[in-house]
């Protein structure tokens, strides 16, 4: 056995790039579906010891360069999928899109292993853990906004816990989603360092801690009811369907079916994005209407759904709006849409809206299109309208139903930018379409949506396509969800919001502050021990 073991070692000290890959492979192992978290923190532990070890500035770069594209890489295959829910690009292309993705995504690793070495390289290993653990807190926050951002996943989303406890990612009120991976780092490279010293008991201890608090469950008892009635629907329009018009009819009397039961009744409904595949607005011209739609005349198909929601009760569902201008667009007339959530009474009145603001690349719109179009490359969705983005987080009054916030599909996963800070929402409605999102992002994005709810104390309220549809309380338990592949409605009471946590009161600064904390500590503590022994 201390052979390989001296073997092992061995290969990685020649070839650390190769080790920092499948390290950053098995870390991916911790994220959902996976959630194998104690082989991720390890992981960590082995990159942290991989990064600490790394003679000069290039290699401590290269090696938190291969880590994070090998982690992320993975982390994001579901991403391949939406390659076969188009025809204009070939299936393969997909498989190359992501890793190509990871090229870039994987700098702010690298960019945080290069400043822990500047940093803290001569210092102790549990003090380079901590500065690594500040550098990461901020490069990850940089990934957040960088270029309109891509955030998905956070390293900290391995400390979320399943759907009954809400792990370490308990702590996210007073850290926020990237401090939280900062905090991952910290464990690891507090375990790395007791087992380097061979303080085995410290070592087990510290894991008997965090495997303590991973397990525990959700604190049920300040989880009250608003008295706001729902009904969620989860219809299961799948993604080769969804756009088909020879469909529109049978999906939405799966839809209506689903809802009618309880219309009689003071209700919120939900229904997800791509439900609608009518234009609700007025003022389009008639082609738009019956050329390009299910139905016809807007009017009419407002007045068939405030008939199905019932009198008393308030939709809010996913539509597209168009914008229609003077400048000729790729559809005659129109310049461009909105990926948007519609607020509609029983009466089939207009109440309020929602203009998505975190737009897809590919998805919902074509970067540099005068440049890529003419190389054959598309969007991964039907039309060839672009989308534009909306302002940002709004709060719809809808009265009697509360106070809503509105995070259209991928939008849940921007720490810090899912609820107005001027006006409060009582809950957050997370309509999506996963239906492209694979086997592997549906479980990811529920689990962000989770950290959602924690981080800001407000319930998430989510309705999918296809699935995963849930119900999430401001502690970050699912309290009801509907699985993929099923059609399905959910019932109850909305749980009230909880007071807002420090990190809905000071956002980002909040992460920058504990960024600067542990770097501050990893840079300090070693000098202020140091002086504690010499006056002994």
């Amino acid at each position: 056995m201390n052979e390989r073991l001296a073997a092992v070692a061995a290969l990685v000290q020649r070839r650390p790039a190769l080790a920092a890959i499948v390290l950053g492979l098995l870390a991916a192992c911790a994220y959902p579906p996976l959630h194998l978290w104690p082989l991720g923190l390890a992981a960590l532990a082995g990159f942290v010891w991989l990064a600490y070890q790394a003679p000069t500035r290039r290699a401590a770069l290269w090696i938190g360069w291969c880590f994070g594209w090998a982690h992320l890489t993975l982390a994001n295959n579901w991403i391949a999928t939406a390659f076969t829910h188009q025809a204009k690009m070939p299936e393969f292309l997909g498989w190359l899109a992501v890793p190509l993705l990871c090229i870039y995504l994987a700098w702010y690793p690298a960019l945080a292993a290069l400043a822990a070495h500047m940093l803290a390289k001569k210092r102790p290993l549990w003090t380079f853990a901590l500065v690594l653990a500040g550098a990461w807190i901020v490069t990850e926050w940089l990934r957040g906004w960088v270029f309109t951002g891509y955030p998905w996943p956070p390293l900290g989303l391995m400390l979320l816990g399943t759907w009954d406890t809400p792990g370490m990612a308990r702590l996210l009120p007073w850290l926020g989603t990237y401090a939280l991976s900062g905090l991952a780092l910290v464990i690891a490279g507090l375990l790395l360092a007791a087992a380097s010293a061979r303080r085995w008991k410290t070592a087990a201890a510290a894991l008997a801690v965090v495997a303590t608090v991973m397990i525990a469950p959700a604190l049920m008892a300040d989880i009250k009811r608003q008295g706001v009635a729902y009904t969620l629907v989860q219809p299961y329009l799948p993604q080769a369907e969804i756009n088909d018009p020879a469909k529109f009819d049978e999906q939405f009397a799966r839809i209506a079916r689903l809802t009618a039961p309880g219309r009689d009744r003071s209700r919120l409904v939900l229904w997800p994005e791509s439900a609608v595949p009518d234009y609700l607005e007025e003022g389009y011209p008639d082609r738009y209407y019956f050329e390009m739609t299910a139905g016809g005349d807007p009017k009419l198909a407002r007045r068939r759904i405030g008939t199905v929601i019932g009198p008393q009760s308030t939709l809010l569902t996913g539509v597209v709006n168009l914008n229609i201008g003077p400048r000729p667009g790729r559809v005659p007339g129109a310049v461009s849409a909105r990926n948007s959530v519609m607020a509609i009474n029983g009466e089939g009145a207009i109440v309020g809206g929602y203009d998505k603001a975190h737009l897809v690349p590919y998805g919902e719109y074509l970067p540099m299109r005068p440049i890529l179009e003419p190389l054959g490359l598309s969007r991964l969705v039907a039309g060839s309208i672009d989308y534009l983005p909306g302002p940002g987080p709004r709060t719809i009054d809808l009265g009697v139903h509360g106070k809503a916030g509105v995070m259209i599909c991928y939008e849940i996963v921007f720490s810090g930018h899912v609820a107005d800070r001027a006006n409060r929402p009582d809950y957050i409605f997370n309509p999506s379409n996963d239906g492209w999102f694979g086997t592997w992002g549906p479980p990811q994005h529920l689990a962000q949506a989770r950290m959602r709810a924690l981080e800001e104390g407000l319930p998430v309220l989510r309705s999918t396509t296809t699935g995963i549809s849930a119900v999430i309380a401001p502690n970050g338990m699912v309290e009801q969800s509907i699985g993929m592949g099923k059609a399905a409605a959910l019932e109850g009471i909305v749980p009230y919001a909880h007071p807002p946590t420090l990190f809905a009161q000071w956002g980002h600064a909040l992460t920058l502050a504990w960024a600067a904390l542990l770097i501050a500590l990893g840079l300090s503590l070693p000098r202020v021990l140091a002086l504690i022994r010499a006056r002994r």
